[in-house]
């Protein structure tokens, strides 16, 4: 809401109208590229954001959108939630990823296209 998060609390997850929020953007998507959980999805009580995020993100894929999962806790969070199956592509190369989407150089896959 317009008042925020109180100074001695912690943001752990997101509420149902930013996943609402959320869900609509996604289902307007043809690309998804996602890295990063929107909440501490490892706790239970934690987790309704990050499962409400990636529903959204499987319906679009399953509407025909590319949906990519990137990072190591994104991509725990779908295989946890069983919904792994339903993106374009799972890595768990998060910051590796966008920087190879930003255009910079990884030396490994600069290797790899050398040989």
């Amino acid at each position: 809401d317009a008042s925020g998060i109180p100074e001695e609390y912690m943001g752990l997850d997101v509420g149902p109208e930013t996943s609402r929020i959320f869900a609509q953007a996604i289902s307007e998507c043809k690309t998804i590229l996602w890295n990063g959980p929107p909440g501490v999805f490892e706790v239970a009580k934690f987790a309704s954001g990050t499962r409400s995020m990636l529903e959204a993100v499987a319906a679009a894929a399953d509407a025909g959108a590319v949906a990519v999962v990137g990072g190591g806790d994104t991509a725990a969070a779908a295989a946890q939630f069983g919904l792994a199956d339903k993106m374009s592509h799972v890595s768990t190369g998060g910051g590796a990823s966008l920087e190879l989407m930003e255009g910079k150089v990884l030396p490994g896959v600069a290797y790899l296209s050398d040989l």
